[in-house]
């Protein structure tokens, strides 16, 4: 098993063709959620679209017969991941929808290449370069320029804490060594039942309208948008560098902006496309091979 201080040198880039569908199907699910938000409560579509997700996934880890983890540790961390990375991250996802316009909302929720860089040279020795705090710095300032013109109001920073549960769960699902289809349905199926929880006591009963476009947009974004891009999240997670898989994310706001303005004829000022085109070219930056930082990384591992 890796210690930490060898994760970072035998860590490597996740797939790039995984990395293009699983944020274009996330990114596609800030439009799924803006449909979905009008016929049903939010707390009750946020319980639904984890919970759909995880008894999809629970039926094929029963098929697959994937063997359970017996250290408690292991149990423990991924209560915590459907606490942190499903109850938390969707409620203030779903809820920072409702406060900003689609694209912004999902720029916002999306910001763990920022997040994660120090987190992750901490717990895991994954030393970032220079160019990428350069990188994340300037990331940050396009940040403000998108925050900005939409008001920091509620919807940003419940996007921004979406944001941050998101990565707590990101940090935590590479300490966890188990099954991804297993990780991902007990997450998904406790996330999902705190969140019933909390619905029933915040909205009372639900009130849902169970239209075509409803249903549409649940399932798509419960078994698209969750339960195989969790298992694949995961898988992830636990070969490639974090700071390189995270900047993929960044792919997310890109694929929601362009969505929400075609399919839902939202608009962005213009401070906004500037700033999201700074995010967009502050993270591409850290996707570009650097040897120096690999250097530095194995040797910082001997």
């Amino acid at each position: 098993m890796s210690t930490p201080a060898t994760a970072g040198a035998e860590r490597r880039a996740p797939s790039p063709w995984r990395m293009l569908w699983v944020t274009f199907v996330w990114g596609s699910c800030f439009v799924a959620i803006s449909v979905g938000l009008q016929d049903a409560p939010l707390l009750w579509l946020a319980a639904l679209r984890a919970l759909v997700a995880g008894a999809a996934l629970l039926i094929l880890t029963v098929i697959r017969r994937a063997p359970v983890p017996r250290e408690v540790r292991s149990w423990t961390l991924i209560g915590v991941l459907g606490v942190v990375n499903v109850a938390i991250a969707y409620a203030a996802m779903f809820g920072g929808t409702i406060g900003l316009t689609t694209g912004v909302a999902s720029v916002l929720a999306n910001v763990q290449p920022v997040l994660i860089l120090l987190p992750a040279w901490w717990l895991y020795r994954e030393r970032p370069s220079l160019r990428s705090v350069a990188a994340m710095l300037t990331g940050l300032a396009g940040l403000l320029l998108i925050v900005l013109p939409a008001g920091a109001g509620t919807g940003a920073w419940l996007s921004l804490t979406a944001a941050a549960a998101v990565t707590a769960g990101t940090l935590i699902s590479r300490a966890v060594r188990a099954d991804p289809f297993l990780v991902a349905t007990v997450q998904l199926l406790l996330g999902g039942g705190i969140l019933l929880v909390a619905a029933a006591i915040v909205e009372g009963p639900p009130v849902i309208e169970w239209t075509p476009g409803f249903v549409l947009s649940l399932l798509w974004m419960s078994l698209a948008g969750t339960a195989a891009t969790t298992v694949a999240w995961y898988a992830e997670t636990q070969r490639s560098r974090l700071d390189i898989l995270t900047t993929w994310t960044i792919l997310v706001p890109v694929f929601g902006i362009v969505l929400s303005v075609g399919l839902l004829q939202e608009t962005q000022s213009v401070l906004g496309w500037v700033g999201t085109a700074i995010v967009v070219g502050s993270v591409a930056l850290l996707t570009i091979p650097d040897r120096h930082a690999d250097r530095a990384s194995r040797r910082l591992s001997r």
